[in-house]
């Protein structure tokens, strides 16, 4: 058996799109065992790729922030003999690491290319996160074939989900609209009143249920949309676990979110999705999963794009987006 570390990568959203990396792993080496090093905040979203077979945490602002506590991790990575290596993340760090854990093969991104035994040089911004991480098995010799990021989901999800939507008056035959508000940085969420409006129209003119998801830190945000609206809406952020928003996003008849985590969750398990995007570009971070998508973004005559201004004084690229072209969207993919 094949034994073959992955050192994966910080965010949601990330952490989804290098599912294709073991998907191509599993088929190259049929006996191989993968184990991923991630960061505490993607371990969920890896309990819910079929590839993965043991996950380790590296908990670099916590339990492993001290030197002697990653030398216990160094320790316990050395113990499981592995044979190679694969670095998605250029970290010093994380690189330094595997090669303290002896391990032979070391292939990925990194800045002191002396600690890896196979650098692969840095790709241009330009390329899909997704495809970024892919070059690293590629530079190794290993062919791709398939590039779509899927999650699978578990039947103790949808059952849960099934009863919350029940008390919440949606019946299992109903379809309903999920609206995803939230973002890692204010400047890749849509404004509150866009929100407003759009959950308005979708009542209005196609009859259709809304359900807002997020996070428990985004539940005051949502609550006070809703109240906004004026309708009857859903609010279920921050009531379900990671396993049954992948179901309640399965279930929905869309998904509208901006460029973040709960976008890509959705796609990777077929939901069709409107993703509105601003400071990021779909180039790079665009949906990559099985559903349909329409990707919405506009021209605003910025001399960056992406450009990742975090002190952007107007988010003119997020409001430019309106309500009518969500709804065009979404009759688009409806059809």
């Amino acid at each position: 058996m094949i034994n073959i570390l992955v050192v994966n990568v910080n965010w949601l959203g990330d952490a989804v799109f290098s599912i294709p990396v073991f998907k191509a792993l599993k088929k190259t080496y049929p006996q191989v065992r993968i184990s991923c090093l991630c960061v505490p905040r993607v371990k969920e979203v890896l309990e819910y790729c079929p590839y993965v077979d043991k996950i380790i945490i590296y908990d670099e602002r916590g339990k492993h922030r001290l030197p002697w506590a990653k030398w216990r991790l160094i320790r316990h990575l050395k113990k499981r003999n592995f044979d190679a290596a694969f670095l998605l993340h250029r970290s010093m760090t994380r690189s330094l690491l595997v090669y303290l854990a002896g391990i032979p093969l070391r292939i990925g991104y990194c800045k002191v290319k002396a600690l890896l035994t196979d650098p692969v040089a840095m790709a241009s911004e330009d390329v899909h996160r997704c495809d970024y991480y892919l070059r690293v098995l590629e530079s190794y010799g290993i062919r791709v074939d398939d590039r779509l990021c899927e999650l699978r989901l578990k039947v103790e999800d949808m059952q849960a989900v099934d009863v919350k939507l029940s008390k919440a008056g949606i019946g299992t035959a109903e379809k309903y609209v999920v609206l995803n508000t939230g973002g890692n940085w204010d400047l890749k969420r849509w404004s509150t009143g866009s929100f407003t409006l759009l959950a308005k129209r979708l009542d209005q003119e196609f009859g259709l249920k809304i359900v807002f998801s997020g996070s428990h830190k985004d539940r005051e945000h949502c609550q006070q949309i809703a109240q906004a609206t004026g309708i009857k809406v859903f609010v279920l952020a921050g009531e379900t676990s990671l396993g049954e928003s992948l179901a309640l996003y399965k279930r929905a008849a869309i998904v509208i979110s901006g460029d973040s985590g709960p976008l890509h969750l959705a796609h990777s398990v077929g939901a069709d999705v409107i993703g509105i995007f601003g400071p990021t570009r779909p180039e790079i971070t665009g949906p990559r999963g099985s559903g349909r998508f329409e990707v919405l973004i506009k021209d605003v005559g910025c001399n960056k794009a992406p450009c990742y201004h975090l002190s952007c004084s107007n988010n003119v690229c997020m409001q430019s987006v309106t309500v009518d072209d969500v709804c065009q969207a979404f009759k688009k993919i409806r059809s």
